[in-house]
Formats: C-alpha cells, structure tokens, sequence
C-alpha cells in the first residue's frame, strides 16, 4: 500500500529544506532525501547569498546587474520579486541562527564578479554548510515533517486528468508508490553530466529528468553556468575556488605571472563568469597548458584567514600553499540556468507539481545567473510554498487499474550492472567535449546520435523493462541483497543524466546563436531575433515570443 502525505518534497539541499518548513504546518510533510547526511550543491556553496542592504546598495541596482548578467532572457518581474524579498530571507535565517559574518555589529557585504556594490552575506567561505546545517536541524524538529531517507524519487504519479498525485520511489531495496497532493521537485542541477563539474554526485538531474518523461515544459536547458576557477590537481575533485576569492583581489594569471583576463574583457578576472570561463579555455588552447593560476597573495594574510579557511584547508589537503603559490585551476560546469517552467508560486505547467530552486526556471537568471543570487532564490520561492492550499484528499483509495499492495519479487542481472556502470562513465565526457565551454554543431550533432543509441540501450535493460512497467500500487522487492538498493538508484542516476544529457545537447544544437552561458564556436554572436526563450514539450523544440529589450 502506498505512504501518503499531504506534500511531497523532493530535495533536501537549501530549496529542499527551507521549502518544507515554509509549508503550513498543518500539513503532513514527506521530505525525500538521496542520502542519509546532507549532500547537496547548496551545501557545498561557498560565496554566500546575494541582498541589498547596505545603505549604498538598492534593490534598483541588484536588479539591474542581475537583468545585466542575464543576457535579456530574465523575468524583469521575477527579478524584482527576488530582490525586493531578499532582505526578508536574509533577517529569517538570522532569526533561525545562521552565523553570517559581521564587520562589528553589522551584517559583513563582499564584493563578488558581476555585482556593482559589496551585497554579498557569507559565513567565512563555507555558507551553503552555514545554512545546511542551521535549516536541517530546524527540520528535524518540526513534528509535520516526515524526513524519508535514503530514497530516490523515479518517476511522477498522474492521474486521468494529468494532475500529479505522488511518485514511484525507492526506498531501501524496494520500488513502490508515495501519494501526496502536491510534489515539489527541488533536486538541485544536473553538473554530474558533465565530466568536469563543481556538483556533489547527487546532483543528477533528476527532477528536470522526471518532469520532462511526465509531459512539464522546460526552459533554456542549454544555458549553463561553467564556474571559471575550479581546482586542477591530479586526483582531486573539481573544488571550487569562490568567485569571492577574485572579488577580495586575487589574480587569474598564466604560467609567466600574466593576467590574461584582460585581454578578454575590461574587467578582468571580474567579468561575467561566462566571460572569464571562455577566457581561460580561449587562453589554454593558445598556450596549450594544461591549467592556469589563481594568486591569492595579493590579499592580506590575515583577511584570507579570516575570509577563506576552507579554501586554504582543501588546496593545503593536496599539496597546495596558496600562501606561497598560486592554484592550478580549470573551468568546470557549476550552474544550471534552465530547468523546469514555474511561475512565482514555483507552479509548473503539471497541476499538483512544483519546482523550486536550480531545478526550476523562473525566470531570475536569464541565461546567466548572478553570483549568489541561486541561494537566494532557494529561499525567496521557498517561502512561496507557505501560501499552498490543498484539498487534503488523503483516504483517496486506488482505481481500479491500480494494484494496491501487490508485491513483485525481482532481481538484477550482473549484465545490467556492468551496463549501468559503463553509461555512467562514457556520458559524462561525451557530454563535456561537445557541450561543454565552447560549443558547434558537428561536435552536437554526433553526440546526439551516440546518446539516442545509449538511451535506446538503457531502455532495453531487463531492469528497465520492469521498472518502466511498474504499474500504481505495486511494489518491486529486489530484497535481499542490501547491494540492490544502491545499484537501483544508479539506475535512475543514469537514466535521468541521459535525459538531461539528450536535453541539454538538443537545446544547445536548436539556439543558433551565443548568449550568455551558451557559446556557438559557429555563431559567435549574439542574435537579436534569438532574444527568446527556447522550450521544450516532450519532444518538441519551439521558441517563445520575443522578449523586449
């Protein structure tokens, strides 16, 4: 028999969380997490959160650099709703006990690329864990919030009239049915497509992947943010090295001590993260090196103590003095501007099914978002869910086309294992060399293919095939190899990064045109009759009106 709930969240990373306790507290609250800890991008988040509060500042002046980042695909009335709200969201989380960092008895501000005034609330260089950790343990005390974990959201429940009402899941070594009357979809990003990311490895996809196979429309799903300065050593992961380093005054240099940003744009290794990502591909594909350097020695020693511990701690865990030498650093994929169509109420074109956060495209980014502001916008739209009205139709009882309760006894194949594993390598480079930093069609164009012929092997799978055929109300017990149940959620890993592997590469094909965190190799320019959107149905690409200037 299925769980039932009055919401489901899916997510446990800032949108996640802060969602769940901005729900009316009268409602039962299922709260789906991948892992037992936090694991999130939000977590790993180290520049902080973008507000105007300082007497200098304005919300007129963080609108302006955000629709200025956004390369004219913002939402000039979402932008407005963000930034309006933002001081709000910053005064909540004090309230609850985030400890931002404080120039005496003030909130402290720095300055990070993009932004025209200091507006950006950190807590040292470790803000996403500040706010993590602060929103998880007010979860777990609220009594209407149920945390179900480790679980894995596979696909949307819809009724005959196509409202959602629930999901598939696994949980433990079993697939079965969750009821809720609203779904909220905050899985974060997609980076883990990419072979070159700054993600946790949970961030797969996942609700852009299932609202898409359930018929939501997407948006902008080309538009992604590659973060200029990750860490490049042998064996290390992709940490990312905050764009907060290069607004305290940190140097982007090449092997001889020359700042080539520069010769890029005005601003140096302060431009637009896209700007400066292209900058250093540009820059190592003319010297043919493997990386460049970030000098951190032009910041007192004593501000970058207090500023970045976290940072001086990683790059010293791999052999890294950033006191003495720069940092070898790389781009790397970082930030996924489109996602899954939502108004200001995170409402999708799905009634009962809601996206809030990196998984949602509201309109805040455009095509390249502001630094700092995705926090932000995790907590603005997710105190939006406290407005949520439902009918609270719990007792609902399965159709008859539903079998309630039965049970099916499966198990996994070492062929399909082997599969799984295999996909879960190869697409990722793929995916990297052809729609990574710098983009054209013929590169597109194969990969396409390679990923259709993929996609139609994944779905051949015999694990596939049941899975894909599960029928409302039953379940799937692959018990009793404890291993099954994190096979199965690979499985549904790389089944949603093909998706969004096969999404991002078509939408990057159809805009025939660079903008801000899309760049055509073959059409360098910036068309102004592509100042649209690009939206996906099913299997449909169309573009949207124009959108004035």
């Amino acid at each position: 028999m299925t769980d039932k709930f009055d919401v489901l969240v899916i997510g446990a990373g800032a949108a996640g969380l802060y969602t769940a306790l901005c729900l009316p507290e009268h409602l039962h609250v299922g709260l789906i997490n991948k892992n037992i800890l936090p694991v999130s991008a939000s977590d790993w988040a180290q520049g902080g959160i973008a507000a105007a509060i300082a007497p200098e500042d304005s919300a007129a002046l963080h609108v302006q650099d955000t629709l200025a980042a956004g390369a004219g695909l913002c939402d000039l009335e979402a932008v407005q709703f963000l930034v309006e709200q933002a001081p709000d969201c910053i005064d909540s989380l004090v309230k609850m006990g985030v400890a931002f960092d404080r120039t005496g008895p003030d909130l402290a501000l720095t300055l990070e690329a993009a932004h025209s005034r200091r507006r950006v609330l950190h807590s040292a260089d470790t803000t996403g864990k500040a706010v993590i950790s602060t929103l998880t343990a007010k979860v777990l005390s609220h009594k209407n919030i149920q945390l179900i974990s480790p679980a894995f959201a596979l696909s949307l429940w819809l009724d005959k009239n196509g409202r959602c009402q629930g999901i598939s899941s696994i949980c433990d070594s079993r697939v079965k049915w969750l009821r809720a009357e609203a779904v909220v979809l905050a899985t974060g990003g997609g980076g883990q497509v990419f072979a070159q990311t700054t993600n946790p490895s949970v961030s797969t996809g996942d609700g852009v992947a299932i609202a898409w196979r359930a018929g939501a429309l997407l948006r902008d799903l080309e538009f992604v943010q590659f973060h200029p300065t990750a860490l490049s050593k042998a064996g290390a992961p992709r940490f990312l090295i905050s764009e907060a380093v290069r607004g305290e005054g940190a140097h982007l240099v090449d092997s001889k001590g020359y700042r080539f940003a520069f010769d890029y744009h005005p601003s140096g290794e302060l431009a637009p993260r896209d700007v400066v990502s292209r900058a250093i591909f540009s820059h190592l594909q003319k010297t043919g090196e493997p990386h460049v350097w970030l000098d951190l020695r032009p910041i007192a020693v004593d501000r970058l103590r207090y500023r970045f511990p976290n940072i001086i701690q990683v790059c010293a865990d791999w052999g890294v003095d950033i006191f003495s030498e720069p940092v070898p650093v790389t781009p790397a994929a970082h930030y996924w501007m489109g996602g899954i169509v939502a108004d200001k109420f995170n409402q999708t074109s799905i009634p009962g099914l809601y996206a809030v956060g990196e998984t949602a495209s509201t309109g805040v980014h455009g095509a390249n978002r502001l630094a700092s502001n995705s926090l932000l916008e995790c907590l603005v739209f997710g105190a939006q869910m406290g407005l949520l009205q439902v009918e609270g139709e719990k007792s609902k009882a399965f159709s008859d086309d539903e079998d309630a309760g039965e049970i099916l006894e499966k198990s996994i194949s070492q062929q399909d294992i082997e599969t799984i594993d295999k996909l879960r390598i190869e697409l990722p480079s793929l995916v990297w060399q052809s729609a990574g930093i710098c983009r054209g069609m013929r590169d597109l164009e194969s990969a396409i293919v390679q990923v259709e012929i993929w996609r139609q092997e994944f779905a051949s799978l015999p694990l596939s095939q049941a899975l894909d055929n599960l029928r409302p109300g039953q379940i799937i017990d692959f018990s009793p190899d404890e291993e099954n149940s994190s096979v199965l959620r690979n499985w549904g890993e790389v089944g949603n990064l093909l998706d969004i592997g096969y999404l991002i590469l078509k939408s990057a094909a159809f805009r025939t045109e660079s903008r801000g965190g899309h760049y055509r190799v073959d059409y360098p320019l910036t068309d102004r009759n592509w100042c649209s959107h690009t939206l996906v149905h099913q299997s449909n690409w169309y573009k949207s009106g124009r959108i004035e200037d």
